[in-house]
C-alpha cells in the first residue's frame, strides 16, 4: 500500500482537521470524536435543515457539499463504514433551526438504520424529520426494484435540488418532495478499472484483470453487471448511456444535467472524453443538456473509474438546479 497517510486509523480524523482548517469560512467540526461537519456560518432561522452522512473515502461527498444552498450537516464514519447513532443525532442537532430536518443520503443499510434510530431520538427531542433515500444506481436494482438501488453520484444533484429549495423558505414537506423528485428523475451507472485500497485494510477492495472493467460495480467494489475486456471510450459510454436510457427512456425536446464523475485515480481528460461522447449523442436524439458536471464529485478512494448520472429536468427542477449554491468543491454563482 502507497498512500499519504500517517496512521491508518488517524486516516479520517486528521483529513477532517485539515478540511477544516483548509476552509474555516465554510465548515466546523463538531459533534462525537469531531465526526460531524456543519456550516461554519451557523443557523439560518426559519430554514429547513439538510443532513447527510456516510463513510469517508468519496469526497466531496459526503462532508464536501456542506454549504449555501446544499446541505447544512453531515455525520462521518470511518471508510467505507457507517457513522454511528449519536454522530448522526448531532448532524441532525446542528441542522434544526426550528423548521425540521430533512435527511437525505444514500439507501446503505448500515446508513438507514443508523439514520432511523437518530430519527426516532430527534423526534424525542422535538425535532420533526424526514427522510429522502438516494437510490439512483441501475447496475444494483432492476426498475422494479427501486428499493433495492445503491445511492452514488446521483446524491449530488439531491443535495442541490433539496438544497435550493430549502433557501426559498419551503417547509419540510415541501423540501422533502423536491428531493424525492430528484431522486425519481436521476439515474446513474459506473464502470471501474481497477480497485481502490482502504487503509485500515491495506490491500485492494476487490481483484480485477490488467486488461479488464466491471460495468455497473458500485463504489464500496459491489459486484457489477458485467465483467470483460476494457474497451474504446467510445464503446463504455455508449454501454452506459444504453443502459441509463433503458431505465429511463428519453424523448426529442428532453432537458437533462448530465454528470461525468471520476471516480478517483479517473483524470480529467478521459472524462471529458466520454462526455464528448454524450454531448453528441443526446443531441441528435434532440435531448439539451443544462449545466452539465465533468469532474470529481463522487468517489471512491483512488478507484480508476467513472461514473454516469443524468437527471430529467421539469421547470421547477431546472430552476432549482440553477440556483446559486457555494461550497469549496461546487459553485454555481447568481
Amino acid at each position: 500500500m502507497k498512500k499519504i497517510l500517517n496512521e491508518p486509523y488517524a486516516y479520517v480524523d486528521e483529513m477532517l482537521v485539515g478540511l477544516v482548517a483548509a476552509h474555516p469560512t465554510y465548515y466546523r467540526q463538531v459533534g462525537p470524536n469531531g465526526r460531524v461537519i456543519a456550516r461554519a456560518s451557523g443557523p439560518v432561522p426559519g430554514k429547513v435543515g439538510i443532513v447527510s452522512g456516510g463513510g469517508s473515502g468519496h469526497l466531496p461527498v459526503f462532508t464536501g457539499y456542506v454549504g449555501d444552498g446544499l446541505i447544512d450537516a453531515c455525520a462521518i464514519g470511518d471508510v467505507f463504514s457507517s457513522p454511528n447513532v449519536d454522530q448522526m443525532l448531532e448532524a441532525i442537532r446542528q441542522a434544526n433551526w426550528g423548521t425540521g430536518v430533512l435527511l437525505l443520503y444514500g439507501n446503505y443499510g448500515g446508513d438507514v438504520m443508523n439514520f432511523d434510530m437518530a430519527a426516532e431520538m430527534a423526534d424525542m427531542e422535538g425535532i420533526p424529520t424526514r427522510t429522502i433515500l438516494v437510490n439512483d444506481d441501475v447496475a444494483s436494482g432492476g426498475p422494479d426494484e427501486r428499493d433495492k438501488r445503491r445511492g452514488v453520484a446521483g446524491l449530488v444533484y439531491a443535495y442541490k435540488i433539496a438544497g435550493a429549495k430549502a433557501v426559498t423558505g419551503a417547509d419540510l414537506d415541501e423540501v422533502a418532495a423536491a428531493a424525492q423528485k430528484a431522486v425519481d428523475h436521476t439515474r446513474s451507472i459506473g464502470v471501474a478499472l481497477g480497485p481502490c485500497i482502504v487503509p485500515a485494510a491495506g490491500r485492494p477492495t476487490f481483484e480485477i484483470g490488467e486488461n479488464e472493467m466491471e460495468i455497473g460495480m458500485g463504489i464500496h467494489g459491489e459486484p457489477g453487471v458485467r465483467r470483460g475486456p476494457l474497451k474504446k471510450a467510445d464503446d463504455i459510454a455508449a454501454e452506459m448511456l444504453d443502459l441509463l436510457l433503458a431505465d429511463m427512456p428519453l424523448q426529442r425536446g428532453d432537458s437533462i444535467s448530465v454528470l461525468c464523475n471520476s471516480l478517483g485515480a479517473t483524470p480529467p481528460e478521459e472524462l471529458y472524453i466520454v462526455y464528448r461522447y454524450v454531448a453528441q449523442r443526446l443531441k441528435e436524439m434532440g435531448v439539451s443538456i443544462v449545466m452539465p458536471l465533468v469532474g470529481r464529485y463522487a468517489t471512491s478512494m483512488e478507484m480508476p473509474g467513472m461514473s454516469l448520472t443524468i437527471l430529467k429536468l421539469d421547470a421547477e427542477l431546472e430552476k432549482l438546479l440553477q440556483a446559486p449554491c457555494d461550497c469549496p468543491f461546487w459553485k454555481v454563482c447568481p
